[in-house]
């Protein structure tokens, strides 16, 4: 046996490094996107409240 590094196991190696990197850019586009459900959930509160004070504010007139 030699030293050398096997050209199986470097092709394996690198095929593993490849992987691992496809997983990781999989989880990091995931995660960059924004996440609408929350967004819609403050709109609705924002308007809800928008609406509230302009209803409260005509009924004092």
């Amino acid at each position: 046996m030699s030293d050398e590094p096997n050209e199986i196991l470097a092709a394996a190696a690198a095929a593993k490094q490849r992987e691992t990197a496809a997983e990781e850019a999989k989880r990091a586009r995931r995660h960059r996107g924004w996440d609408l459900g929350k967004i819609g959930l403050g709109v609705g509160i924002g308007s809800a409240a928008v609406a509230a004070a302009v209803l409260f504010t005509r009924k004092k007139d």
